[in-house]
């Protein structure tokens, strides 16, 4: 039972049916059709002007922050952002850029600690230039933001001059959760990134999506950074198969992590909230007296994986190649394990 991450999913039959019949071109030149059909369908469901597919969510966030900065400027994001502590140093290597992280709390940041992190426009201070949120946020557990903060935190950008980007590689599980349209989320940023090969169970691939003038950039970039793909149409016709199949049954996923959660709460013998599971991402505490990495190899042994998440956590993720069936039983094997 693999609750490490939802990006352990495998394509079904249908799925590769779709991908083994894809018509192809080559995309550097703009000839893949298939390509060209899913990154229309994403920019039309966020409402953007244009998109760019790419390899990986951590290459679309990197083209976001490439194509919004200058070598020298600064980025601000939340302590716990997957920009900051998953993509491997990239914003200082690729872009010359600076992180300025600030605390939120479970992922989330509030208009006015944004405010305070921006610098003051003097000489030796580099200047802020982008303000990035995650939505689902994954080491928050993947908690929502409220649109309130969303459009609390724009406002500052604005007034600012500052550009706005969501990291949305979950923003179809804040969609399925809240009811709110991904487009609406959006049309409060100038770039959003959205991941395929998560809850939505594609094996490869994101887009970027922004205006025109910005996504031609950002192809460029693309090229630079090695993304320039050929005739990935076989990758993309699974993006397009699970927009349209595996969107709405998220609500699912969200629903056996709550199962999960509730018989780890009802146990006691872990430390987590119900409350705050919203989506499909479960982070529980350990009690002092268990060892993280020992807990996460006694789990494997005994049939359930999981991953670390922040200092003395465990994280459980759920996704279409879990049933209930198993999110239950997983939880019961946890219930019943004892530290040696």
């Amino acid at each position: 039972m693999d609750l490490r991450s939802d990006t352990v999913t495998k394509p079904g039959d249908a799925m590769r049916k779709a991908m083994s019949e894809a018509e192809v071109g080559d995309d550097v030149f703009g000839e893949d059709p298939t390509i060209n059909r899913l990154q229309e369908k994403v920019a039309d469901l966020l409402g953007k002007e244009a998109a760019i597919y790419v390899p990986s969510g951590t290459m679309s966030n990197q083209l976001a922050l490439k194509t919004h900065t200058s070598p020298g400027d600064e980025v601000i994001v939340e302590k716990d952002s997957h920009i900051f502590n998953y993509e491997s140093a990239a914003p200082s290597l690729l872009s010359g850029i600076q992180l300025n992280p600030v605390p939120g709390t479970r992922g989330l940041m509030n208009a006015e600690g944004v405010e305070d992190a921006i610098r003051p426009d003097v000489y030796y201070m580099m200047p802020t230039r982008l303000v990035c949120v995650e939505n689902t946020h994954n080491r928050g557990g993947g908690s929502i933001y409220p649109m309130r903060l969303i459009e609390d935190i724009k406002q500052v950008a604005v007034r600012h001059n500052l550009k706005y980007h969501l990291d949305g590689a979950r923003l179809w599980n804040a969609s399925i959760a809240t009811g709110i349209k991904v487009s609406e989320y959006a049309t409060h940023f100038d770039s959003v990134s959205v991941c395929l090969s998560k809850g939505l169970g594609a094996p490869v691939g994101s887009v970027l999506t922004g205006t025109r003038e910005y996504i031609n950039r950002a192809r460029r970039f693309r090229k630079i950074f090695g993304g320039g793909m050929r005739q990935a149409g076989v990758l993309a016709a699974a993006g397009l198969y699970a927009l349209e199949h595996n969107f709405q049954r998220l609500a699912e996923d969200h629903e056996k992590a709550r199962v999960f959660a509730q018989i780890l709460c009802d146990s006691k013998q872990y430390e987590l909230n119900i409350d705050h599971v919203e989506t499909n991402i479960v982070i529980f505490g350990l009690k002092p007296q268990m060892k993280t990495d020992k807990f996460l190899a006694d789990a494997k042994s005994l049939g359930v994986l999981l991953s670390a998440g922040t200092a003395g956590k465990v994280r459980a993720v759920t996704h279409l190649d879990v049933s209930m069936e198993n999110v239950k039983k997983a939880a019961e094997i946890l219930v019943n394990y004892r530290a040696e």
